[in-house]
């Protein structure tokens, strides 16, 4: 099998799993508060990465170095994307927060300009606008003309986790700390504090053992295997665009679920979003880096 094909396995992989968050997020969180299911997968996906640092005979290097950028990154990710996340799940329909998190990476290359310095094409801001009128037509289901959303804060929530996303990713731009490595430092960072958050706040309760799986497939399937497997896919492929488009297929598959498992009725206007926010990153996909066109020359 050839490393693209093994890559791209990987891809299909990480993109099955991030398929179904949608809904065990909602599930999840029809059990319990937001901060307790952070709690849990938080204490889950640590514990994976640590053992899986452990065995590739990392963990000299994670205790050794690195702890100076761990220190801002891990309350950025997990603590305040995830909590902001959650957060926007536990207010809005799983298909809305959903769509809504898919415009992370117009966010990103908004945020690019004032922080790397990147300029925006003018498919950039084409594909923006593309993007972004989905979201207006989520945000007002459908009620376009209407500046009344249905939740106001869930909506701000939602956007607030992408711009989170977006930012914790072009800060790290410069981070060379190995992934898994990163990973794990961040939620030994994280950890501490999202416990402290749940002391102090909700308590420690025991809501059952269907709870208690739902955290845990949520900290081993959304922020630990999926993971693995994406940074396998993208260390492996050949052309980082051949599994990035791969990340397409989800929505459609969350939908599904969350209407079949969930019993969410799928509103026209978020297939509507929907459909403009994937063309927006569609149209955005389309660009080529200067590397990749002198690649396809040659």
């Amino acid at each position: 099998m050839t490393r693209d094909r093994q890559a791209m396995l990987y891809g299909v992989g990480a993109v099955a799993l991030w398929s179904t968050v949608a809904t065990a997020f909602k599930l999840a969180l029809e059990m319990m508060t937001p901060v307790e299911l952070m709690w849990i997968a938080a204490l889950v996906s640590w514990a994976l990465i640590g053992v899986l640092v452990i065995r590739r005979g990392q963990l000299g290097i994670a205790l050794r170095q690195g702890w100076r950028t761990a220190l801002w990154a891990g309350l950025m990710n997990p603590v305040a994307y995830y909590l902001v996340l959650f957060a926007a799940y536990d207010r809005l329909p799983g298909q809305e927060a959903m769509a809504l998190n898919y415009t992370w990476a117009l966010a990103m290359a908004f945020l690019a300009v004032p922080i790397l310095g990147h300029r925006l094409t003018r498919i950039d801001i084409l594909a923006g606008l593309i993007a972004y009128a989905g979201v207006w037509t989520i945000a007002t289901r459908g009620a376009v003309l209407d500046v009344a959303f249905a939740d106001p804060l869930g909506v701000g929530l939602a956007l607030a986790s992408t711009l989170l996303w977006a930012l914790y990713w072009l800060l790290n731009a410069r981070d060379h700390r190995e992934p898994l490595v990163a990973q794990w430092q961040n939620f030994s960072v994280g950890l501490p504090v999202l416990t402290a958050i749940v002391a102090f706040g909700p308590g420690f309760a025991w809501h059952g053992w269907a709870s208690l799986g739902a955290g845990v497939y949520v900290g081993l399937f959304e922020m630990g295997v999926a993971f693995v497997l994406w940074q396998m896919a993208v260390h492996q492929v050949s052309r980082t665009a051949k599994v990035s488009n791969l990340i397409f297929l989800s929505p459609p598959v969350s939908l599904f679920l969350l209407h079949f498992i969930v019993g969410e009725p799928i509103l026209i206007s978020t297939l509507i979003g929907l459909a403009l926010i994937l063309a927006g990153l569609g149209l955005q996909q389309l660009q080529k880096t200067p590397s990749e066109a002198a690649a396809e020359r040659i």
